[in-house]
């Protein structure tokens, strides 16, 4: 028996594609043979991203996307779609949190602003509803395809201070698991929804949080550390092949899962 883990053939829309962890998602996904939409809010950096991809030798575009404007989003689709034939694959990846929906010592629960929380909710689960509508209209339309979304360790236990953004990724795993059985039983039994949820990665929207300006673990940062049995955060390349594997041939029979890649946060009861 041999495995295959090929993309060969396969065209995947990245929304987030220009971001720190989405950039290193779409250069694995060319690495294995897809065509590879990289969808930013900011053209420059989808452009780039792309430019990167094509310069290692694979196939790769950038394009512009609002994931909250289904016009912006329609357009994408249509754009990938006229240069490569349709869309095999969608990675739900724009996302991110702000401290103003974050409580702390200077904001307390009761003066999170609206606006801000509203912020937070629409980006991390309207952002990836509306391109499920967009695209998943086109997969029901073939009979087939793989959206994925990203979920996160705020969904499996509500994270202290980051109250929007840990509603909003418990909303993502939720609608992962209802969008599986409803492209299942509406559309096509080919069709797959799955996720992803990170472990603790220092990136741009959350380094404040948990690393000083000096590099030592704030005291927010030393508890996820030693909540987490490998001791060490993760790195966006180490989400890389669970994100092959979900849109794989080799994951035909795996639908409706939100897969941990956390290093053991989530299976560490503290004791």
């Amino acid at each position: 028996m041999k495995l295959n883990f090929s993309l060969t053939g396969k065209t995947a829309l990245v929304t987030g594609g220009g971001g720190v962890i989405c950039s290193v998602i779409s250069h694995a996904l060319a690495s294995q043979g897809a065509n590879v939409a990289v969808c930013d809010l900011s053209e420059e950096r989808a452009t780039a991203v792309a430019e990167e991809i094509r310069s290692e030798g694979g196939r790769a575009m950038g394009i512009k996307v609002d994931v909250l404007d289904r016009t912006s989003v329609e357009a994408c689709a249509a754009a990938v779609q006229e240069a490569w034939g349709g869309i095999d694959i969608l990675i739900n990846g724009a996302g991110g949190n702000k401290p103003t929906a974050t409580t702390s010592g200077d904001r307390s629960f009761f003066d999170l602003p609206e606006d801000a929380l509203t912020w937070v909710f629409n980006l991390n689960l309207l952002g990836s509803v509306l391109p499920a509508q967009v695209v998943g209209r086109q997969m029901a339309k073939t009979g087939g395809g793989c959206i994925v979304n990203i979920s996160s360790m705020a969904a499996y236990r509500p994270l202290t201070r980051t109250l929007a953004y840990s509603a909003a990724k418990a909303g993502i795993s939720n609608f992962t698991q209802w969008l599986a059985v409803h492209m299942n039983q509406e559309y096509s039994p080919n069709i797959r929804v799955n996720a992803i949820a990170p472990g603790f990665l220092l990136t741009a929207q959350n380094q404040y949080l948990m690393q000083r300006e000096d590099g030592s673990p704030t005291e927010r940062g030393g508890k996820v550390l030693a909540h987490t049995p490998m001791n060490r955060y993760g790195t966006p390349e180490e989400l890389c092949g669970a994100i092959v594997f979900l849109c794989s041939e080799e994951a035909t029979f795996v639908n409706g899962v939100v897969l941990p890649v956390d290093g053991a946060f989530s299976a560490y009861s503290g004791v």
